[in-house]
Order: structure tokens, then C-alpha cells, then sequence
């Protein structure tokens, strides 16, 4: 006789308090976690660009370059660089042990709004409020953009990367999806200013945030209408969503000091967590664990699931 499979846990959802950082960096503009969860990256209104360890909430390094604020920074998948883009127009690619600039990319007319890199770390994608992503090779000595991706009719706000695809939402209203091996781009019209844009966990679907207080969850390869999110509140801000580590939960900041998590397939809000009395401007998920990092003026918040116990040291 076969014995049953052991039903999987249920989603346990961060909202236990473990750690508050001061960042000491103005505005924390970003907040985003590296490949594996072990460490996060700030960026500060005051240019500058940190590296901690969250939970643990130490400080490992601080990378100065930027002339102006820093709005997005990215990890490689090997942890041994980043990149960064800001109010200079500029793109930097750092290395993260010495904490010098290893390349300052410029080009744009605007200022970055978003950074990724490819899965191999060999190219940076940024997106600008100039209306265009541009394509830096990390490894050539050329100035220029290898590829400009030009499209998108008003200021990128969000840019994401697969292993064969770029996923772009733009103040225009459409998200793009540039299908890289075939050659091919997809749009989807949303109407309204899309402020964040990501890929669902498995690759099946894309999850949209937009200037009416709304998220809605598209199939990526047909366009359709999957789910909409709505109770938050984001009419002005630049403001992140993502899904939970096991695609069980949408995730998104708010205006009115909250995040709100919403049950994916039903819908329905299930956590709305207080945070403070500001703008929520920015979350990053951790990638495996029920972890949450939260941004509100200058500090980060650390979340986990209510069972979690630090260990020792981490606490």
C-alpha cells in the first residue's frame, strides 16, 4: 500500500519583525536582495549604494561613484559583481569585493530607473525615463549601447530578464516582452502607467503594476487577463510588486504605509501589513524563503513568517 504524499506546508507569510536597518543614506530609493538571499543591496538618495547582510543587519560595504541618487542595483548570479543606475543617466558595473567602479556606461538622456543583467552577467540592461532600454556589454571597452530597444513611447519604469526574454512597462501603459529568440516583441495594453513588471516564479505568467491602484496578472504568452489585485493604494509613486517565493501570494508596497499580499488564484486580500506611517517605496522577496525587505524613508524592514526563530548570531 502506498502511503499518501505528505500535503505540502501551507504558505506561511512574512509579517514578524526581525530586524529595522538604518541605512543612513537619505531616501532609500531601493531595496533589492542578491541570487541567493544572503545579502541586499540599498540605494541611497545621498548616491550612494550599499551592501548588508539583513538579517544579521550588518554592513559589509558601501559603493560610492553615482553623481546623483541611486534609483536600482542588481547582482550578478555569481555575487561577484553589480550594477547600478541612477538620477546621473549613468549605468555602473562595480566589483563587489573591492567596491571600486569597474565601467561607467552613459548614454542615456534621463535619469535610470531600472537595472538587470542577463543571467550570464555579461550584458546590463537599463531602463529610462528617456523612453529606452539600452544593452551594455560588460566585457567590451566600446562607450556605445550594443542594442537600444526604443519602443516604448514614454519613460521605462520596469525591466525584468529571463534566460531569453526582456519583460519592459513603461509610463505609456504597455508592458513589452522582446522574445529574444525569436526575434519577436509582444505587447499588452494596459492603460494606465505601469510602475513594476515581473515574471511569475514558474515563467508562465507576468504580473503588472499600474498608476490606478491596480495589479493584474497576465498569461505571458497569450496576454490574458489571469487575476486583478486591487485595495492598495498607488496613484503617484514609483512602487514594486513581486510574487511570493512559491508563486502562492502577489506582493505589493503602498501609499499608504502597508504591503498587501493577495491569495494569487482566489484573489482576495489575505495581509495587509502595517509597516509605518510613509510611502512603502520599495520590497524585495527573498528567492526561496517566506523573507521579506521593506523600504520606507530611510531605513529597511526585515520580515519573516510568525514560526521563524534566529539563530544564534543572526538575531
Amino acid at each position: 500500500m502506498a502511503f499518501p504524499e505528505p500535503k505540502p506546508r501551507p504558505p506561511e507569510l512574512p509579517q514578524k519583525r526581525l530586524k529595522t536597518l538604518d541605512c543612513g543614506q537619505g531616501a532609500v530609493r531601493a531595496v533589492r536582495f542578491n541570487v541567493d538571499g544572503n545579502y541586499c543591496l540599498t540605494c541611497g538618495s545621498d548616491k550612494t549604494l550599499k551592501l548588508w547582510n539583513p538579517l544579521r543587519g550588518t554592513l559589509l560595504r558601501t559603493y560610492s561613484g553615482h553623481g546623483y541618487e541611486v534609483l536600482d542595483a542588481a547582482g550578478s548570479f555569481d555575487n561577484s559583481s553589480l550594477c547600478s543606475g541612477g538620477g546621473d543617466k549613468a549605468v555602473v558595473l562595480w566589483d563587489v569585493a573591492s567596491g571600486q567602479v569597474v565601467r561607467k556606461f552613459r548614454g542615456h538622456a534621463g535619469k535610470v530607473n531600472t537595472v538587470q543583467f542577463n543571467e550570464e552577467a555579461t550584458v546590463i540592461l537599463s531602463g529610462s525615463i528617456d523612453s529606452s532600454i539600452r544593452c551594455w556589454d560588460c566585457r567590451s571597452r566600446r562607450p556605445e549601447p550594443v542594442q537600444t530597444l526604443d519602443e516604448a513611447r514614454d519613460g521605462v519604469s520596469s525591466v525584468k530578464v529571463s534566460d531569453h526574454e526582456v519583460l519592459a512597462g513603461s509610463v505609456d501603459g504597455r508592458v513589452r516582452r522582446y522574445d529574444l529568440r525569436m526575434g519577436q516583441l509582444f505587447s499588452d495594453y494596459v492603460g494606465s502607467p505601469i510602475t513594476c513588471t515581473c515574471f511569475s516564479r514558474d515563467g508562465q505568467c507576468t504580473l503588472v503594476s499600474s498608476l490606478d491602484s491596480t495589479l493584474r496578472l497576465l498569461d505571458k504568452d497569450t496576454g490574458e487577463l489571469l487575476g486583478e489585485y486591487k485595495g492598495h493604494k498607488n496613484q503617484e509613486y514609483k512602487l514594486d510588486c513581486c510574487l511570493s517565493e512559491r508563486d502562492t501570494h502577489v506582493v505589493s508596497c503602498s501609499e499608504d504605509g502597508k504591503v498587501f499580499f493577495w491569495d494569487l488564484v482566489e484573489g482576495v486580500l489575505a495581509l495587509a501589513l502595517p509597516v509605518g506611517s510613509g510611502v512603502v517605496q520599495s520590497l524585495a522577496y527573498h528567492p526561496t524563503e517566506p523573507c521579506l525587505l521593506t523600504a520606507m524613508g530611510g531605513s529597511v524592514q526585515c520580515w519573516r513568517e510568525e514560526a521563524y526563530e534566529a539563530e544564534d548570531g543572526a538575531g
